[in-house]
């Protein structure tokens, strides 16, 4: 008997690493990408500890952590600057037992796909539809549609997922989460601390990146579907009288490099992430605010468990799955209501009032329960 088939629908960061996962695991993979060329939009990230070893089981974390940048100390601060907690970055190192790291995804993306045989992944392709007990998948590529069979579907098709869609036709799209943002990364190679600064309803966050790099996002609460002519322009309006570097960092950002997004999320968790022998993954399955960090761990996380769940190929491929579901989606959908009401407590918040009474119980809350609270959802190992 050949090896197992398995398509993986989507070739983002979580889908890449499901593919990878199941590759190692003697699974013979095709990614199916809508886009024309391999490629992950957007500008950095935060690998957090449970990210990292996700990526060492996978066999890429050694090269990963030579591409980016251990996070520098850092921690919450007031548009003025205060301090409101300070996270030390060895202390949290200690902790978890390896430090986060800032890396732009563009790189963590380039370093997943060549780990995977180069015939690995097909673009062009334009997945329409997906039978959940062939399994198979139906695409269009160059116009022409093809039924691909599979004996396993994973969807990792992000946050407007088709195959959710296919397969629980009666779930919510995503809500808007109520928060709009923007990113860049530029060249910087001046320190920065890895920190998040808030004011009323706003927020604004620096990473560093390998080769020179930072990443900075910013946040504000604000009705869907907003454009600006000059996004840039936007953001030194609402961010630019903040404590520094935050105008120097807009100072150096090229108005190209900024992109726009409003922040959408699963809202009504999925009652399940399989259905036959399909298994969802990362936003497909969870979708998140990015307020704990937590979105590509998560998707990472997923991606190991389920390789390590079917790791006996077809033999009792049911029970795989369903352990697969059964230790994944407890834990995903509690980090994504966290990270929602870590967003109400946090950039969301705008009432002068309860602005100052989180201030100040910040500041009184001793470094070790910070340290705690900041490593809380990292903790995480992969299967044995």
């Amino acid at each position: 008997m050949g090896e197992p088939h398995a398509i993986v629908v989507g070739a983002g960061i979580g889908g890449l690493a499901a593919a990878l996962a199941l590759h190692r695991r003697h699974w013979r993979v095709t990614v199916l990408e809508r886009a024309a060329a391999p490629r992950e939009l957007g500008t950095g990230l935060t690998l957090m500890a449970n990210a990292l070893r996700g990526l060492d089981a996978l066999g890429v974390g050694d090269t990963i952590r030579r591409q980016g940048v251990p996070d520098s100390p850092g921690g919450l601060r007031t548009s003025a600057g205060h301090w409101l907690s300070r996270i030390d970055g060895a202390a949290l190192e200690r902790t978890l037992g390896t430090a986060a790291l800032g890396i732009h995804r563009t790189a963590l993306h380039r370093l997943l796909r060549d780990a995977l045989p180069a015939s690995t992944l097909v673009t062009g392709a334009d997945v329409v539809d997906v039978d959940a007990d062939l399994p198979a998948v139906t695409y269009q590529r160059n116009g022409t549609p093809t039924t691909l069979p599979a004996d396993l579907v994973v969807g990792a098709d992000g946050l407007h997922s088709v195959l959710r869609r296919r397969l629980w036709p009666d779930l919510p799209a995503p809500a808007y989460s109520g928060s709009t943002a923007w990113r860049a990364a530029i060249r910087w190679t001046a320190p920065v601390a890895t920190a998040v600064t808030w004011g009323p309803g706003r927020e604004f966050g620096t990473v560093p990146l390998g080769d020179g790099g930072l990443y900075w996002y910013a946040a504000e609460t604000a009705p869907p579907g907003g454009r600006e002519p000059d996004e840039l322009a936007a953001v030194r309006d609402r961010f630019g009288g903040w404590h520094e570097p935050i105008p120097a960092l807009l100072a150096a950002t090229p108005p190209g490099a900024v992109l726009r997004t409003d922040l959408f999320h699963l809202a009504t968790p999925l009652p399940s992430y399989v259905r036959g022998r399909v298994a969802l993954l990362g936003d497909a399955a969870h979708a998140m605010t990015p307020h704990l960090g937590q979105g590509a761990g998560q998707a990472i996380e997923d991606a190991v468990v389920l390789g390590a769940a079917c790791a006996g190929g077809t033999d009792e491929l049911a029970g795989a799955l369903a352990a697969y579901d059964r230790q994944r989606r407890p834990r995903s959908q509690a980090i994504a209501r966290a990270s929602a009401r870590a967003a109400r407590y946090g950039q969301q918040l705008r009432h002068p009032a309860a602005v100052a009474l989180r201030d100040g119980v910040l500041r009184l809350t001793p470094a070790r329960a910070a340290l705690r609270a900041a490593a809380r959802y990292a903790d995480w190992r992969p299967p044995g």
